[in-house]
């Protein structure tokens, strides 16, 4: 009887480590033997172009994703609320009491070929950034080992069709390993976020109960600089902004008009420079008014960050910073006006001309924190430009007006969102970061915000669920550039990092 009882629990001891194998190895297993064949897979994917704007090709990439993601057991809809389609997917799992909802985005900024190392629609491997004079690699066949630094370089390489691929590769090694995931798992695939997924209130009004789930990870934007794995809480708000001064109606040679006609150039100038003081500090009046400061938990958890600062100025040749040298991390949890760019009618050998323009444009994109909105922060600028003196117009000025004021300025938004933060200490926060911390004894950073804007805010409004962003994009991607990459190392990590939870988290 004694030897029995021995047995039976050998039996049941050695069931329980057989049972529930580490899942990094599974993850680190299945890459080392498919590594391959998830990289081709995101070659191909991300060869299709994707620019919101052209429906035909993000039909393509929607009916391809589609495809690919009913080859993992996914049942999933296209819906078509404005422009490009939104794809509804969900996986269910026998037994599992929790859902987790994840986004991504599979649109991308619009290139400019012609400034890109290689075409941003054929995927090409480089041992480095282009900056550091990086060589191509010739694609790899089965018995070329994958050097993890490695990176893959096209458009949403690393903005935002790597999650696709990732969370397929991890439910691949999962299933090959023969482990059911703890969890329902629900996807909203955006073909509209780098447009400002202009639909997306009109989907959640339609489809909310489609989207019901216990957690919701926002698989979007890049990791911290330091490379370790990271949850973030938080997003800045977004709003463009494009100002127009105007000169006369008609281009003026420079030599015989100049000192004489009014100069929309100079104009513009005197107006930019008038937004900021000398240290990047805002000027604009009142607009700090409504800003809800960091809380002693936030700032906290960024002393207890890796700080990059005196990293990322030697590999940017940076000999100073603004906001009188902060972290960068803290500066990002302010509010900022960046001038994305101006046109006055070219610049440069070949381009310039002697001429006084009729009008001249600067495109603006304003970060916004939390205590903020867009409607408030079009008030200030408002008051701002109209204190200069100028008249404000909705839409282009006519001959009339300009014959009429001496200042006029053409005031065009193109809308925008407030920002998002939510708690670091919430029970959904400390499970991931346990499950995360499992993978390699490490435990993640948590982040109070990025830099960056995601519209999680309707989400919020619309879905009653805890909202974690969960990166992981190198930190120099180049996203929204040229020479858009992804590291290698980053897509490997992202699968173990998937793979752990989703079959581990709710248990």
């Amino acid at each position: 009887m004694r030897n029995l009882i021995k047995l039976i629990c050998l039996i049941v001891i050695t069931h329980g480590l057989t049972a529930n194998p580490d899942i990094e190895q599974v993850s680190e297993s299945w890459i080392k033997k498919n590594g391959h064949t998830i990289l081709n897979d995101f070659k191909e994917l991300l060869s299709i172009p994707n620019v919101s704007s052209n429906q035909e090709n993000m039909l393509k990439n929607a009916k391809w994703i589609e495809a690919y993601i009913a080859e993992r057991g996914f049942k999933s809809e296209q819906i078509i609320v404005g422009g490009a389609p939104w794809i509804l997917a969900e996986r269910k799992v026998k037994g599992a009491t929790k859902t987790v909802l994840f986004y991504a985005h599979y649109d991308g900024q619009p290139v400019q070929a012609g400034n890109w190392a290689s075409p941003p629609f054929a995927p090409t491997l480089r041992d480095g950034l282009v900056e550091d004079n990086s060589n191509v690699i010739a694609w790899p066949t089965p018995e070329t080992p994958l050097n993890p630094e490695w990176r893959l370089f096209a458009r949403s390489a690393g903005d935002d069709k790597a999650p696709v691929i990732g969370l397929m590769a991890a439910l691949d090694a999962l299933d090959a390993a023969g482990i059911e995931p703890a969890v329902n798992i629900k996807l909203i695939l955006d073909g509209e976020e780098e447009f400002g997924s202009d639909s997306l209130e009109n989907l959640l009004k339609q489809h909310a109960d489609a989207l019901d789930a216990d957690l919701m990870l926002f698989c979007d934007g890049p990791m911290h600089q330091s490379r370790k794995r990271q949850l973030v809480f938080g997003v800045r708000g977004s709003m463009t902004v494009d100002v127009t001064t105007y000169g006369p109606t008609s281009p003026l040679h420079s030599g015989h008009y100049g000192n004489w006609a009014p100069n929309p150039n100079h104009e513009l100038v005197r107006l930019l420079s008038s937004l900021h003081n000398a240290d990047g500090t805002i000027r604009v009046a009142d607009f700090m008014a409504d800003v809800i400061a960091p809380s002693q938990a936030e700032l906290d958890a960024i002393k207890r960050m890796p700080d990059v600062g005196a990293m990322l100025q030697e590999k940017l040749n940076l000999s100073r910073t603004d906001l009188n040298g902060i972290r960068l991390e803290e500066a990002i949890m302010q509010p900022a006006i960046i001038i994305k760019g101006i046109d006055g009618g070219g610049a440069g050998p070949g381009k310039s001309r002697n001429i006084i323009q009729p009008s001249a444009t600067a495109s603006l994109n304003i970060r916004l924190v939390p205590g903020q909105t867009v409607a408030r922060v079009m008030q200030q600028l408002s008051a701002h430009f109209e204190k200069m003196g100028y008249l404000l117009l909705d839409k282009p000025a006519t001959p009339e007006q300009l014959k009429k004021n001496k200042r006029v300025l053409f005031l065009a938004s193109s809308g925008g969102y407030r920002a998002y933060r939510s708690r670091m200490d919430s029970p959904e926060a400390q499970e991931l970061s346990q499950l995360l911390k499992e993978i390699d004894g490490e435990p993640p950073l948590l982040t109070p915000t990025m830099g960056g804007s995601l519209p999680i805010y309707l989400f919020e409004e619309y879905l009653e669920m805890p909202i974690i962003i969960f990166p992981v994009a190198n930190h120099d991607n180049n996203q929204h550039g040229r020479n858009e990459n992804l590291r290698l190392q980053n897509l490997w990590d992202a699968i173990a990092a998937y793979a752990v939870v989703i079959s581990e988290y709710s248990k």
